[in-house]
């Protein structure tokens, strides 16, 4: 049964709603967290495992440097207090897919605590989210249920369990409640976790990719009448892996709990599940409390020493971050806030960068990457940097438009080409026969054909009336294929008009 909802604007004048997120990042170490298991996405089905990440007797486990240096890199990026001694701790709760039966975790003493993160609004606000700690733990494995709808366990006949991610180093980030955003909340969590996604992919520390597990994100959202302190009841909707299904999340549950409040009941603290399908929440398990999962610190691990030293040698690395890059490249590349944010809102950012770098304009590097490219991975329904077209190829292009070796049209079939398979645009271009025509015989050849087939055009443009031009570039172009330089057959259409 469908539930009830309250009209947003009206859900968001008469209560005060109150957010966080605990943003689960996969880090892209070579292997596990506590095992030197090899880590593969697409990998077959529980393959990847040695005795610790399966949690048999008597394997102990030894921490990964690098997760921890990558921590740290994070720690830095969110402006955390990176404690001097922190420590790893069971969390035990029975999953099917967490074959230990507990997890390693860090509880009361984590790597990163608080710190914060200025998220920029399409509009220019600036609102910072205020971070509680981004702590260091292993992954648990992935369920898959078979014979229900979309994969889910509604109607499934039974479940497999691949225990290839099962230990996985993660870091969640988790923010502290978010207050003052009012009905800004779903377009302020959105943009947190964007950014969080253009950080780990800058540190170069995540793959970032929600739709392949590398991020994800449990919701947590409450709401409060007006005027009140005292924070209301949470609902946590767990695993949410896209960036529109956060913010359609918090809108569903805005609404929902709104209702729920507005007729004087009661809304249940519990996990809830995100259908992107019919894009409502459901109900879950009611939520347990940090005592519930009995933490309490893993007697195979010691504590983790951080000097200041090291945290000193790690910031030496640390890049130019998203937010100050973008706004440079927008300075170098003379981008309205518009077009910015276009290329932003289309991942197209570091591909632009590159292909600039390549050697093409700015301009034009955004023409093909937001057109005719971007066309094509929506078609397809993939991103724009899984397109089998390289920056460097998009530059090359640029460079025959730029020498007068292609015009527009013929650029965009030599495109084409590219995507298509057939090779780098010079491959393209010389099976294709498409560089543009510039033999002064054969263009003159094929105006003076067009003006005498056009006698009555040719007379108009004597006459100084220059709006029939086009009638004869066109001709020109259809008698040479669409190869030919419209400025070259501009120029001598005038030298035969003026005699």
């Amino acid at each position: 049964m469908a539930e009830k909802l309250m009209k947003y604007s009206d859900a968001v004048k008469e209560f005060d709603p109150v957010f966080g997120l605990e943003t689960h990042v996969e880090l892209c170490t070579n292997t596990k967290l506590f095992c030197p298991a090899h880590i593969e996405f697409g990998g077959e089905p529980n393959t990847q495992l040695t005795p610790v990440s399966l949690g048999l007797p008597g394997s102990l486990p030894v921490v990964n440097q690098t997760a921890v240096d990558f921590a740290i890199k994070l720690g830095l990026a969110l402006h955390c207090q990176i404690n001097e001694w922190s420590q790893f701790a069971r969390k035990n709760y029975f999953y099917p897919d967490m074959p230990r039966d507990y997890q390693i975790s860090q509880f009361d003493k984590p790597t990163n605590g608080e710190g914060y993160l200025d998220v920029e609004l399409d509009d220019g606000t600036v609102f910072r989210v205020p971070i509680e700690r981004a702590h260091i733990e292993d992954d648990a494995g992935k369920n898959t249920h078979i014979g229900g709808a979309d994969g889910r366990i509604e109607g499934a006949d039974h479940s497999l369990v691949d225990y290839n991610r099962a230990g996985v180093p993660l870091i969640e980030i988790v923010t502290k409640p978010v207050e003052g955003a009012g009905e800004r909340v779903p377009e302020i969590a959105g943009a947190y976790v964007r950014a969080i996604r253009d950080i780990v992919r800058t540190l170069g520390i995540s793959h970032g990719r929600m739709e392949q597990g590398n991020m994800r994100a449990d919701v947590n959202i409450s709401l409060r009448r007006k005027g009140e302190t005292e924070l209301g009841t949470r609902s946590e909707t767990k695993n949410v892996n896209s960036f529109h299904g956060i913010e359609r999340t918090l809108q569903y549950e805005i609404r929902r709990q709104a209702a729920i409040l507005d007729e004087g009941g009661e809304v249940l603290q519990e996990t809830r599940h995100w259908d992107e399908a019919t894009q409502t929440t459901a109900g879950g398990r009611v939520k347990s409390d940090a005592n519930d999962y009995r933490y309490f610190p893993d007697p195979d691990l010691v504590m983790l020493h951080i000097t200041q030293d090291h945290i000193d040698e790690i910031a030496k690395t640390m890049p130019e971050m998203p937010r100050e890059r973008r706004h440079r490249l927008q300075n170098e590349w003379g981008f309205s806030d518009l077009e910015m944010r276009d290329v932003v809102n289309a991942d197209a950012l570091d591909l632009i960068d590159q292909t600039v770098k390549d050697g093409a304009s700015a301009s034009g590097a955004k023409k093909w990457w937001l057109g005719e490219i971007a066309r094509s991975a929506n078609e397809k329904g993939v991103a724009l940097e899984e397109m089998p077209i390289t920056p460097a190829d998009v530059a090359e292009v640029e460079k025959l438009v730029a020498a007068g070796k292609l015009n527009d049209k013929l650029a965009k079939q030599t495109v084409s080409g590219v995507l298509a398979g057939e090779g780098t645009p010079a491959e393209v271009v010389k099976k294709h026969g498409y560089e543009v025509v510039s033999d002064d015989g054969a263009l003159e050849k094929a105006v003076d054909e067009a003006l005498a087939a056009n006698p009555d055009i040719a007379e108009k443009l004597k006459g100084g009336n220059m709006k029939p031009m086009g009638a004869i570039i066109g001709s020109v172009m259809r008698a040479t294929h669409g190869q030919a330089d419209a400025k070259a057959v501009t120029s001598i259409v005038m030298k035969k008009i003026r005699g």
